[in-house]
């Protein structure tokens, strides 16, 4: 056993290139049974083929037993005669400043430090970072990016070769390498959370994936690496096209802004971004569609920190937008607006971007209260973490508190319970089903072409009506906040709620806004007042 799962890995690294003579190689190593694994086969390569080894094990300062697990792989090192690296980093603080998951937060600390620890071991060859990612986590992984939803990119995304990082185990599964461990006679390290069913992955793991191998086919898999491989070849080809599509009709700004450096797989470098881009829309519009979305997302890719922010619906602005007539705009994360005029496509940074929300930069008590001058907030998607709130400082409110509700966090009846009988009767706190809405959603002052929705038959009044109806001061028209989805209002906070974003039966997400403070805008007006407007 021990001699065949060898040989099938050691064959894989040779496929994809993985490790060539005199590279050198920073292994992440956990502890746990597939980082172990990957060590010790990575020895016996290094036999083989001679190249530099290193082990990097960071601690994220979250377990008790981390501690053990460093000490663990130390003594596993040192017995194998290898360099170990220990570093300690705060993720729950990098979380916490950036708004992203601990998973994400780890990930991306994790990265970094491999990238700093290969920058000092390097001297000459190629410098490699080798994970211990192994088939049932491709597969998981497919899985997760598929109920999230997903493209044949996110669907191929645990790839074996991803610039510097190298995956030797995706060829075999977790059963093979505890038994190979189990065989040369090694031990490993359980990582308690592995066992618990908190995350979304390791439900997955423990249900999803044992009731397919064992009630639909056992070697599921196996077949989903196989379509991975198929899926990564798809999106390679379709990648090579749209870099030579987007060179004929796109053009980007010369000048961009500089600083920091590119975390290893971080979705885009925050300080390397650009501020302009113009698109050509005579040839780019009869391009097959396929193309034309994917020109659109590397688009915004060059101009935003973070992939996870970009969804279908910013893509599906966009191409609407390219095919309308005349001229028209639409808002997008991280203050970027998208105007199209004539048949030019232009996406504009309309201010500089706090990197997790898009809010923009400035101090809010030195800005004169004119039409377009208060600075707009974006409510990214990336700040909505479910059941946890995310507070966003607006220039003369309290601030505002947005909480996401999903029914998979909740059970089904407290969740209906939720929605029917405890939607909150407060005119500064408001429910509004999350999946209505269409585009990125701005905190910003009213703009010409500015609608209500005011009944069930959903008929509309424009906000500029509705303000002099309300007999609103013209000198406080220009410097109230609004929660606007496009042109689309959701609330003007004290006042009215759109009827379109109503919390119904079958609403399966919704989004709690409150605002802090409570004194902002005047008397509420809604039809019926409270959340459920």
């Amino acid at each position: 056993m021990k001699d065949n799962l060898y040989k099938k890995v050691k064959k894989y690294i040779k496929a994809h290139g993985m490790v060539e003579l005199g590279d050198c190689v920073a292994a992440g190593v956990s502890g746990g049974a597939d980082s172990v694994c990957m060590l010790h086969l990575l020895t016996r390569v290094q036999r083989e083929i001679p190249f530099r080894l290193a082990v990097v094990h960071v601690n994220h300062g979250l377990r008790a037993e981390a501690g053990e697990d460093a000490a663990f792989v130390e003594k596993l090192c040192g017995r194998w005669g290898i360099p170990f690296y220990l570093r300690e980093v705060d993720m729950a603080g990098y979380a916490a400043s950036r708004k992203l998951s601990q998973e994400e937060a780890g990930r991306l600390l994790r990265y970094q430090v491999f990238q700093e620890v290969l920058a000092e071991m390097k001297a000459g060859g190629k410098g490699r970072i080798a994970v211990a990612h192994n088939a049932d986590d491709r597969a998981e992984t497919m899985l997760f990016h598929m109920f999230r939803g997903s493209g044949i990119k996110g669907l191929s995304a645990i790839r074996p070769v991803r610039e510097s990082v190298i995956r030797p185990l995706l060829c075999v599964s977790r059963e093979q390498i505890e038994a190979y461990l189990a065989e040369v006679g090694l031990d490993w390290q359980e990582d308690s959370t592995n066992r618990e069913d908190v995350y979304i992955r390791n439900k997955i793991r423990h249900h999803i994936l044992p009731f397919a191998q064992r009630e639909i086919c056992s070697g599921a898999v196996s077949h989903m690496g196989e379509l991975a491989d198929i899926l990564e070849e798809t999106e390679n080809y379709l990648a090579r096209e749209t870099d030579r599509i987007y060179d004929l009709y796109v053009r980007e700004d010369v000048e961009r802004k500089s600083g920091g450096s590119k975390d290893i797989g971080a979705a885009e470098e925050i300080g390397n971004l650009y501020g302009k881009i113009e698109i050509e829309l005579g040839g780019f519009c009869a391009e097959d569609v396929v193309m034309r979305k994917r020109i659109l997302l590397r688009a915004l890719e060059r101009m935003t920190p973070y992939r996870k922010d970009i969804t279908a619906r910013h893509i599906a602005g966009l191409m609407n937008l390219t095919e309308k007539k005349g001229s028209k705009e639409l808002s997008l994360p991280y203050g970027i607006r998208a105007v199209k005029e004539y048949d030019l496509l232009y996406l504009r940074r309309t201010a500089e971007t706090d990197s997790d929300t898009g809010q923009q930069v400035g101090d809010g008590d030195s800005l004169a209260v004119a039409p377009g001058t208060l600075p707009e907030i974006c409510v990214a998607e990336s700040a909505l973490t479910p059941g946890i709130a995310a507070e966003f400082e607006v220039p003369g409110t309290g601030g505002f508190t947005f909480i996401l509700w999903e029914a998979a966090f909740l059970p089904a009846a407290s969740f209906f319970y939720r929605k029917e009988q405890n939607i909150p009767e407060n005119r500064y706190t408001k429910w509004f089903d999350y999946d209505k809405i269409t585009t990125s959603l701005f905190l910003r002052t009213r703009r010409q072409g500015d609608y209500l929705t005011i009944d069930d038959a959903l008929h509309t009044q424009s906000v500029k009506q509705y303000m002099i109806n309300e007999k609103i001061p013209k000198a406080k028209r220009d410097s109230m906040y609004l929660l606007a989805d496009g042109a689309h209002i959701l609330w003007v906070p004290g006042h009215r709620v759109s009827r379109q974003y109503r919390v119904e039966k079958n609403t399966r997400r919704i989004l709690e806004v409150r605002l802090r403070g409570g004194s902002y805008g005047g008397t509420d007006r809604s039809i019926v007042d409270g959340g459920r407007d």
